[in-house]
């Protein structure tokens, strides 16, 4: 089924402090009718309100915050009765962050959690962790935003949804350090740490791997190019199958220690090899390589 032509709702939900009302103040700029905190047993009307309105309602985003299991219940009800009576294009977007950052945000707002009124932020994020954890499995898209600053977000927000009349592929390839986590919105991890580190030569430590001498030193060596024959090979086969299966968003996590020569040179490469496509929108971010810069 063409779903190009569809009305595209996107549900926007994840954890409280994860950044919901940046990212559906990012959609209501580009033009999607948006709703804040829509009860999940009302998703069914409003979806037919939508399918009524002939094409005059054409994207719109629904924010949901589950404050009990009986609202998860809801939801779920709501969305499998969607897909049995409606010719929506749904997807679910989870806005998620490790706990030691939601808790720093909630101290610096003072706000208190919705589900701990009383108690630390932290039991509150735990208990809601627990409630969404099915929530986010269904998920077509899960963006960690523990790094992110909000102008990052809107980037990313409005980066995945400016082509919604295309056909193409969104694939954002991501360098990142293991010492400083997985991120835990990738699809694919792949880890580069077996390649020789440009981090033991005194010249080259300062730099990232996108300035050219760490680049250069990195692809030199016959283990890097036979990684990226296999990588590419792999990459050029998986992304087709993603696209196939409707599959609309693909995160791919390129690793080394520090996030800030091997894994931004691969990245780099990555992405000009997998932009040079014209099938597919790529996108290329290194999360890491300005932490230990000084």
């Amino acid at each position: 089924m063409d779903t190009s032509s569809m009305a595209k709702l996107v549900i926007i939900t994840g954890m409280s402090g994860a950044g919901k009302t940046i990212a559906v103040q990012s959609l209501e700029d580009l033009g999607f009718f948006c709703v804040d905190n829509l009860p999940p047993v009302l998703i069914p009307k409003f979806a037919e309100l939508i399918e009524q309105s002939n094409g005059k309602i054409g994207k719109v985003a629904l924010v949901i915050d589950l404050r009990g299991r009986e609202f998860f219940t809801a939801l779920s009800e709501s969305l499998s009765y969607i897909k049995d009576h409606f010719t929506l294009n749904t997807e679910i977007v989870f806005l998620d962050a490790t706990d030691a950052v939601l808790v720093q945000r909630y101290k610096e707002s003072r706000r208190r959690h919705p589900l701990a009124p009383e108690g630390m932020p932290l039991e509150g994020i735990q208990s809601e962790r627990k409630l969404l954890e099915d929530l986010k499995g269904w998920a077509s898209q899960v963006i960690d935003t523990s790094n992110m600053k909000p102008a990052q977000l809107k980037d990313r927000i409005i980066s995945r949804f400016t082509h919604l009349e295309g056909s193409s592929l969104s694939v954002h390839i991501t360098s990142f350090g293991f010492k400083y986590g997985i991120p835990i919105d990738a699809d694919l991890i792949y880890d580069v740490r077996f390649l020789p580190n440009p981090h033991y030569v005194e010249a080259l430590r300062p730099h990232t791997g996108q300035d050219p001498e760490v680049y250069d030193y990195v692809m030199k060596w016959p283990e890097t190019q036979t990684f990226l024959t296999k990588l590419v090979d792999m990459l050029q086969f998986l992304i087709p199958q993603y696209r196939k299966e409707g599959k609309s968003h693909v995160v791919i996590g390129i690793g080394c220690t520090g996030g800030k020569h091997r894994s931004v040179a691969i990245a780099e490469y990555l992405g000009r090899i997998i932009g040079a496509s014209e099938t597919e929108t790529v996108r290329v971010t290194h999360r890491d390589a300005e932490k230990d810069r000084h």
